[in-house]
């Protein structure tokens, strides 16, 4: 697969992840966070805002992988 190609479904993959991953976390911290107070709701909400950074890091890394000669 070419960059250009590995461009296009790295973009379709992170756009479909990050959607998928947001709701997710909604859902998860509203039962899981949402009405034990502030400094609960902060801190899931701070590190769930987080953990994306990896997955669409290695998404991008492998997406911009120069073509072998």
């Amino acid at each position: 697969m070419n960059q250009r190609a590995r461009k296009a479904v790295g973009t379709a993959a992170i756009v479909a992840f990050v959607i998928s991953y947001a709701l997710a976390m909604m859902a998860i911290g509203g039962e899981v966070a949402v009405g034990r107070g502030l400094p609960a709701e902060l801190a899931f909400f701070a590190i769930a805002g987080l953990l994306w950074l990896p997955v669409v890091m290695a998404i991008i890394r492998w997406m911009t992988r120069p073509d072998p000669n």
